[in-house]
């Protein structure tokens, strides 16, 4: 083979190693995701729904995976009980101990295992007991697992593996139980990152997290386990990756969030209606790598002033790369500086946790300064 052809191979590998990697990405073109809509096209107008909360619906979520495809399996530390949030209650009893199981208490083993799993072609769904201690991962996640289709030229990959991780503030974690390290791994091309913030998304975004070409990082806030609820239909659907939701419409400020503090970001919006007559519009990215840019530009665009929290510390955290990502095409939009309300540069802290948090009342103060700049 002469070194022209041989280029040319090499070139054609590359493309289809990328085309692969972005393939399923391409709903970003559309502008916002309308959840119900979407949910009614797979199911018709009116599914037959039942009240879940969180866990129940991660739950119902893997089982309709491990019914659906003979090829996926569950693990993790102690899933084989149901797992310390009852994520897995009862699944290894319906579905055998070949496809639900414990594993070695090595994060690194964990994720090591999924990714040959995923090379063999099984939906391989692993569970790192708290996001904290993911880090032992890290090299199997960012070195192996993103890069796997990358090293061969488009030939293998291990896009049947996702990692779920509970993760975020629940009231008393302190430094081990209570971090959001979403940012260490959208920084990683090859992945994909998600976290959804109510039942009805959290089952929807893990059924196509479960079938997406990709290795994926399912975040699932743990405050949010048994305290947020929906009505959740009951058979299969999917929610696609890589689009945000306008949970609100509003005018004057866009309120942009993940996970719990969409929550915390909705109670804002709310009080900022009822007692200033300021209209906040409500964004829930969902999906942080690819993250819909689109959507949030057209948002900023109409309502010329922007928020971002999360709850992570905020140098160089997610609201960091999104404000950068925004002033270039909103710049001369712009009414205010791009604010961030984040969590603080220190370690989690136990006693005085809810001063660490970015709180309603921080992110209601930076409202009123862009309203009033």
């Amino acid at each position: 083979m002469n070194i022209t052809s041989t280029v040319a191979t090499v070139a054609a590998r590359w493309s289809r190693c990328r085309f692969l990697h972005t393939s399923s990405s391409i709903l970003c073109s559309q502008v916002g995701l309308a959840v119900e809509q979407t949910i009614q096209q797979q199911l018709g107008s009116s599914p037959e729904t039942t009240r879940m909360n969180l866990f129940t619906a991660i739950n119902h979520a893997l089982s309709t995976a491990l019914e659906t495809n003979d090829k996926s399996v569950v693990f993790g530390e102690d899933v084989a009980f149901g797992g310390v949030f009852r994520c897995t209650t009862e699944l290894q009893q319906r579905f055998g101990s070949h496809r639900v199981f414990n594993t070695p208490l090595s994060e690194q083993g964990i994720v090591g295992f999924g990714i040959g799993l995923a090379v063999q072609g099984f939906q391989a769904i692993a569970e790192i007991q708290f996001a904290d201690y993911i880090f032992p991962a890290f090299d199997q996640l960012v070195n192996e697992a993103a890069k796997y289709r990358y090293r061969s030229g488009g030939l293998f990959d291990c896009g049947g593996l996702t990692v779920r991780a509970p993760c975020g503030a629940v009231g008393h974690g302190g430094l081990y139980h209570s971090q959001s390290p979403e940012a260490y791994f959208a920084h990683t091309p090859g992945l994909k990152v998600v976290m959804p913030r109510d039942p009805i998304r959290a089952k929807g975004l893990l059924l196509a997290s479960i079938r997406d070409k990709n290795p994926v990082i399912f975040f699932e806030p743990k405050i949010l386990y048994r305290s947020s609820f929906s009505q959740v239909p009951l058979e299969d659907y999917q929610l696609p990756l890589g689009k945000a939701e306008i949970v609100q419409s509003g005018t004057d400020v866009t309120l942009i969030g993940w996970g719990a503090q969409v929550h915390v970001l909705c109670q804002v919006a709310e009080e900022a209606k009822e007692k200033m007559n300021i209209s906040c519009e409500v964004i829930d990215m969902m999906t942080l790598l690819p993250y819909d840019l689109e959507t949030i530009v057209q948002s900023v665009k109409k309502t010329g002033r922007v928020l971002i929290s999360h709850e992570a510390p905020i140098t160089n955290g997610l609201g960091a790369e999104l404000a950068a990502a925004l002033l270039e095409p909103c710049f001369l939009y712009l009414e205010a500086p791009i604010m961030r309300i984040c969590g603080y540069d220190t370690p989690f802290p136990l006693a005085n946790e809810k001063y660490y948090l970015p709180s309603k009342e921080k992110c209601l103060d930076a409202v009123v300064q862009l309203i009033h700049y």
